[in-house]
């Protein structure tokens, strides 16, 4: 797991066989450099799309079957190809981080959804495509679990996530704001009132809920993998927990997972 960028999803974690984890950094050093890009505050929107529509141009070779140029896509285009991973994820990836440089609210929980779809999914599908594990099946609960992980992540950095752009980034959806009470400026001043307390709870149980309705994938894949899955799961779940136990309160201190839970979380994955 990665303590900075993409921390709720698997970085070459000990549960991976040794073989894809070469392939799951690479994923991982493609997926926090463009999202780099994205969150590069200080340079002008115009020079962060460009960074990333470079990155898009690469991916053109390499479904051109042309030479990449980046040295990241030099190394990510041999495991594409050994393990012929789809290149649709990638650009997936590409538009939501694009997304994030000009869109920072949410008018629905819909809408946001679909950034989820863009900016999370990927993640688990490559990783299935990587496991000969990408069944119809298998990626509708990865789907699943992916979007709950980044909401997850939405919901423990609200405060983190309001000095990003000169806006500040709101992924919390318009219209349940209002619904509860919520506005702009109370986010700003940081407070965890009883309006965004109820707020938060609401977004916790349906991340939870959406969490779980995936859940079957962890059971029905057996070996690393299956315990890779239930591990992220318990991780996102305990999280979640942690939200709840500071009272929403996601302001004063960041939910986050220390070295104390993972033992915990690791046993509950072998044993669930």
């Amino acid at each position: 797991m990665s303590v900075d960028h993409y921390e709720n999803f698997p970085v070459a974690s000990l549960l991976l066989p040794a073989r894809l984890r070469p392939a799951v950094t690479a994923i991982y050093a493609f997926a926090r450099s463009a999202d780099d890009f994205a969150d590069e505050g200080g340079l002008p929107a115009a020079e962060r799309l460009r960074r990333l529509a470079a990155y898009r141009a690469e991916l053109d070779r390499i479904g051109r079957d042309e030479p990449a140029t980046h040295p990241l896509f030099q190394r990510l285009a041999g495991h594409i190809a050994a393990h012929a991973l789809p290149l649709a994820p990638f650009y997936d990836l590409l538009e939501a981080f694009e997304q994030d440089v000009v869109k920072d609210r949410y008018a629905s929980y819909d809408e946001l959804l679909d950034y989820c779809r863009r900016s999370a999914n990927p993640i688990g599908r490559l990783l299935l495509h990587l496991f000969d594990a990408a069944t119809a099946e298998n990626l509708q609960h990865s789907d699943k679990i992916c979007s709950a992980l980044q909401l997850v992540n939405h919901w423990q950095d609200v405060g983190i996530d309001l000095d990003k752009g000169p806006r500040g980034r709101i992924y919390l959806p318009q219209d349940e704001m209002a619904r509860f009470g919520v506005s702009e400026e109370m986010l700003r001043c940081r407070l965890a009132s009883a309006e965004f307390r109820a707020l938060m709870g609401f977004q916790v149980e349906r991340a939870r809920a959406l969490m779980m309705s995936g859940a079957a994938l962890g059971r029905s894949l057996s070996g690393r993998i299956g315990m890779e899955i239930r591990a992220i799961i318990a991780g996102g779940l305990a999280i979640l927990d942690k939200i709840e136990a500071a009272g929403c309160d996601v302001f004063r201190r960041r939910p986050l997972l220390g070295a104390m839970d993972w033992p915990r979380l690791f046993l509950k994955a072998a044993f669930a």
